[in-house]
């Protein structure tokens, strides 16, 4: 490919006609520039994003282009919008941009890494309650596959402080070093690898983790490596600076928070880093054997890390391209520090208020809500429902009643010993959907008592799903 910016054309970037007037202030005013149903209510931006109107333009634009001639966009064009935002998000997340490579997900950004590793006997892999759960089953498929491996999890119990869960976590780790085990190996010279997979947002339920504290503990330990599953963090946490941080690996979304367009994130392995990544999921066409380059050194030094993510077979090229009309569309708001400033005030007052409608309480306690971003947690009016079968049978109530009768979502999960919901303020929302959210739950959750669980969380006789 080329990197001959005089192929660029102008659907490669935003239209950005909207920026000629003054944003409307935050809130329902600003649900014009998205795309959704009438009357939706959407606490819900955390499990899959949504994107404005303009940028949704743009995509439009960049995918009409991409149609009237793929060749010369594919071959030609694509490379240096390409180059640009990735550009654009290493600069918002403090890193260079060698260091940074797109994805479709958080997901596949995880499993590149962890599938990457050459893992040997004797080694761990420590993981949480709160990991998310496609990361979790990737934990548990790499100790299945590699059965010399452990694989430890730390119980975070909720509620709790960003001390007590980094405690908690030094703790775990602790407990890994005084095994025998890890004992005998390290003195025998082959100190095992410790690999932390660590959220720095939890997903369900949505809390900040002490994810920077972790990582500074860890690299003062050898034979550590951090992981990062930043998946909620790009468009949510405000002046992340992964140069200063320097975890070994980190991936976040950006169709999330960011607006960017389904799927995309970003992938940071820092150079020191790179020679683990031996190959793409799936493996690039750009991918370079040791073996190929023994017999032709001007090949590429492996391992050519930025070059095999450029192109790893057919995708949609659009997602990727979208992250600079959404960084244009959130500088046109007023920039990172003013669209989180609004949503971390609007959850906290949002929280406060659904749990007096529902009489129940939130999760995160804490003074200064140390553990609250832009999402809020709030327990159900339920009682415990220990049983697996229970619990899908409330989840799929839930679902379908807010969904088709009330017009709203925000999910709901069970946590040690009850349902909580998490959800997700937006520059969208105001606090009045809080309230009608509020309603819904506290309508459904007595009709799930009423008519699905008794008040020992059991199924009430001749209940069927």
């Amino acid at each position: 490919m080329t990197s001959d910016k005089s192929l660029e054309t102008p659907a490669t970037a935003c239209d950005a006609s909207y920026a000629d007037k003054p944003p409307p202030p935050f809130g329902h005013q600003l649900l014009e520039y998205f795309s959704f149903d009438p009357g939706y209510v959407n606490l819900n931006n955390g499990s899959y994003g949504s994107m404005p109107i303009p940028v949704s333009e743009a995509c439009k634009a960049i995918a009409d282009e991409v149609e009237a001639n793929p060749d010369k966009f594919i071959r030609l064009t694509y490379e240096a919008p390409w180059i640009r935002c990735r550009e654009r998000i290493a600069n918002l997340i403090g890193a260079d941009v060698g260091e940074c490579v797109l994805v479709p997900n958080a997901t596949l950004g995880v499993n590149t890494v962890l599938r990457n590793i050459d893992w040997k006997e004797g080694d761990f892999i420590i993981k949480t309650t709160v990991t998310y759960p496609s990361v979790d089953k990737t934990a548990r498929f790499i100790a299945d596959t590699y059965p010399y491996i452990t694989l430890e999890t730390v119980n975070i119990s909720l509620p709790c402080t960003l001390d007590k869960i980094f405690r908690t976590f030094e703790a775990g780790f602790r407990k890994i070093q005084s095994t025998p085990e890890y004992i005998a190996l390290t003195e025998q010279g082959e100190r095992p690898k410790i690999v932390v997979i660590v959220d720095a947002l939890s997903s369900e339920p949505g809390l900040l983790m002490p994810w920077e504290r972790v990582v500074e503990f860890c690299k003062s330990h050898e034979n550590v490596w951090t992981v990062i599953d930043a998946a909620h963090a790009v468009g949510q946490i405000v002046g992340i600076n992964l140069s200063k941080t320097q975890p070994d690996f980190f991936v976040s979304n950006c169709h999330k928070w960011l607006y960017a367009k389904r799927g995309c994130a970003v992938l940071y392995v820092p150079l020191r880093n790179q020679h683990l990544i031996k190959t793409t999921l799936p493996t690039s066409v750009y991918y370079i054997s040791p073996k190929d380059y023994a017999k032709d050194p001007t090949l590429p030094k492996p391992p050519n890390f930025v070059g095999q993510f450029e192109w790893t077979g057919t995708h949609d090229p659009v997602p990727y391209l979208s992250i600079g009309p959404a960084l244009d569309f959130r500088e046109w708001l007023g920039g990172e520090v003013t669209i989180n400033g609004y949503c971390r005030d609007l959850a906290i007052r949002g929280g406060k208020r659904l749990a007096e409608i529902l009489k129940t309480e939130e999760m995160d306690k804490t003074p200064n809500r140390e553990l609250t971003l832009n999402m809020v947690n709030v327990k159900l009016p339920l009682p415990e429902t220990p049983k697996k079968a229970v619990k899908i049978a409330i989840d799929m109530f839930f679902k379908k009643k807010l969904l088709l009768e009330w017009n709203t979502f925000a999910p709901a999960s069970y946590h040690h010993d009850g349902w909580w919901v998490r959800c997700s303020a937006q520059i969208w929302n105001d606090l009045s959907d809080f309230e009608y959210l509020g309603r819904a739950y506290k309508a459904l959750s007595v009709q799930v008592v009423e008519h699905i669980i008794d008040e020992k969380g059991e199924f009430r006789e001749g209940y069927t799903a």
